[in-house]
């Protein structure tokens, strides 16, 4: 199930979305007057979704 915050709880609780962030492993869906607006996610999170994506990359052109 997708964490979805609204973008005054990133300006409020900081440090609570940052350790959500950590725990969950997951991206943290940032809305801004009720829309999605930005993603948050913990630097391990984020450097293995780029690991991946350089993978995938790798991969297409292998293929090809």
């Amino acid at each position: 199930m997708p964490i979805i915050k609204a973008i005054s709880d990133l300006r409020n609780k900081a440090n609570e979305i940052s350790d959500l962030a950590h725990q969950s492993n997951e991206p943290i869906f940032i809305t801004k007057n009720g829309e999605g607006d930005m993603v948050v996610m913990s630097m391990a999170q984020y450097s293995k979704l780029q690991l991946k994506l350089d993978l995938f990359s790798k991969l297409a052109v292998a293929q090809a």
